[in-house]
């Protein structure tokens, strides 16, 4: 099969379909001020973090405060079908909310409440607007914690409907694993739940499963159940610069081929170190460095730490940092997660062209070091951060929006990163989805007749083609 070509990336396309007017005052009549048309309102939530150009905005905003309010929208859509496009807070990176066929948004922000914590069990019952913050807050006193954090402080609706990972993958695995049970509104504007609190089950399909990862092409999340962790007796973070972007991968890789039970590894390679040491005030030394984070007993981490500062000596790793403080730890994982808001700050007026690419373990130095090579040589300013723990990388290539040849540059050096990462084994996307910008990548990485069969499981839900369309595959 032919790998798409770089241009097919670089805008969407738009087949808007008509908002009748009769569907606008059907909304208002049920939601009153909570259906906005104002806008600046569509505006906002037609984008989201994604370097695509703008495009028209949906045509109202519905507010939800309760899963019936989102199953009366859609029910109201779905009579006319008009497209329906979860919303968030907005972080996503691939225009997963831009209404390329038009219609209405759903806000599901104001549906935040932690609606159970069941500490016994360590699970925690939430609606779709809570955020991974908020949860964490809601159950610091049970002495457990939610260990998924991607760089934004994303909700869990947002975070399930995207299959989202982070720093953490490493030891606790993405949302795949972690969502135990859901509540969803059906394209028919119908009310399911998926899953129990029960750690297995046998029965029927795997309806969570598929719904983790649908990107709101399948229906709109209204509940979440996850797992909860125990929070670790010790934990210690440490920082360590290399002489190279290869000394810090390679020591990843024996870190990970070894077994050792580390729960962070970061790769931040020293043009990223620049940007966030202007951003966040710090001293960090201009070089590519690992940021690690150790968890358990007192015991073992001392000797995890006491195992990977061996084998970063043996690649030339030095000046290792330790922290222990909550205070320390904080600061150091703050800036971490504002990698991406430090490299936007570092260009003004630019935006972000992101990759996600992951591969096997054995295959990231492969993966990443040719990729490195291609970037220096394009002349594009670029961050590079990684949860290269699990073979998953990020390049963020920063392009002047009114410059075509600069997103020109950068969309062929993603094609030959995801082209590359493929031909490894490895996958287009980690962590960020498909949305808008990856499609002809998954038609690629898994093959005309997966796409095929995931076609026929959207038609069979979602007939009318009304639940986030356009977005991973065409129909």
């Amino acid at each position: 099969m032919n790998a798409p070509t770089p241009s097919a990336h670089l805008a969407p396309a738009i087949l808007s379909r008509e908002v009748p007017q009769a569907l606008i005052d059907a909304l208002k009549a049920r939601f009153n001020e909570r259906c906005s048309t104002a806008l600046v309102v569509r505006e906002q939530h037609g984008r989201d973090e994604s370097a695509f150009a703008p495009v028209p905005p949906p045509s109202a905003v519905v507010f939800a405060e309760s899963t019936q309010d989102v199953a009366d929208a859609v029910k109201l859509a779905s009579q006319y079908s008009v497209p329906v496009i979860p919303f968030g807070i907005g972080s996503s990176l691939e225009g997963h909310l831009l209404a390329v066929q038009g219609g209405i948004s759903i806000d599901v922000s104001r549906m935040n409440q932690v609606l159970s914590i069941n500490a016994e069990d360590l699970t925690v019952t939430v609606q779709p607007g809570v955020t991974r913050k908020q949860v964490n807050e809601a159950v610091k006193s049970t002495g457990l914690f939610f260990p998924i954090d991607p760089g934004a402080d994303a909700t869990l609706g947002g975070m399930s409907a995207t299959r989202a990972s982070g720093t953490n993958a490493v030891r606790y695995g993405t949302m795949r694993e972690n969502v135990l049970a859901l509540q969803v509104v059906t394209a028919q504007g119908d009310i399911i739940r998926t899953g129990t609190r029960a750690k297995k089950s046998s029965a029927g399909y795997d309806l969570t499963r598929l719904m983790v990862g649908s990107e709101g092409t399948l229906g709109v999340i209204t509940e979440v159940t996850v797992k909860l962790y125990p929070l670790p007796e010790a934990i210690s973070a440490a920082i360590c610069s290399f002489p190279s972007i290869e000394a810090s991968v390679r020591t990843t890789i024996q870190i990970i081929q070894m077994g050792i039970p580390i729960a962070r590894v970061e790769l931040i390679d020293s043009n990223t170190v620049r940007m966030v040491n202007a951003y966040a005030k710090l001293g960090l030394k201009e070089a590519p460095l690992l940021l690690m984070e150790f968890h358990g007993s007192p015991a073992s981490v001392k000797e995890q730490a006491e195992l990977v500062q061996e084998i970063a000596s043996e690649f030339g790793g030095m000046e290792f940092e330790w922290a222990t403080t909550p205070e320390e730890r904080t600061r150091l994982w703050t800036a971490r997660h504002n990698a991406y808001f430090a490299a936007i700050q570092s260009k003004p007026g630019c935006r972000a062209i992101s990759t996600d690419t992951c591969v096997p373990i054995s295959r990231l130095a492969d993966c990443l070091l040719d990729s490195v090579v291609e970037a220096d040589a394009s002349g594009i300013p670029y961050f590079l951060v990684g949860h290269v723990g699990d073979g998953n990388f990020h390049f963020g290539y920063l392009i002047d929006p009114d410059k075509p040849e600069e997103r020109e540059t950068a969309e062929q050096l993603n094609h030959a990163l995801v082209a590359r990462a493929l031909r490894l084994e490895g996958t287009c996307t980690g962590e960020h989805g498909i949305g808008l910008h990856k499609m002809d990548f998954l038609l690629t990485e898994t093959g005309e007749g997966a796409v095929d069969m995931m076609r026929t499981i959207k038609r069979a839900l979602d007939p009318k083609n009304i639940m986030n369309p356009g977005k991973i595959f065409t129909l």
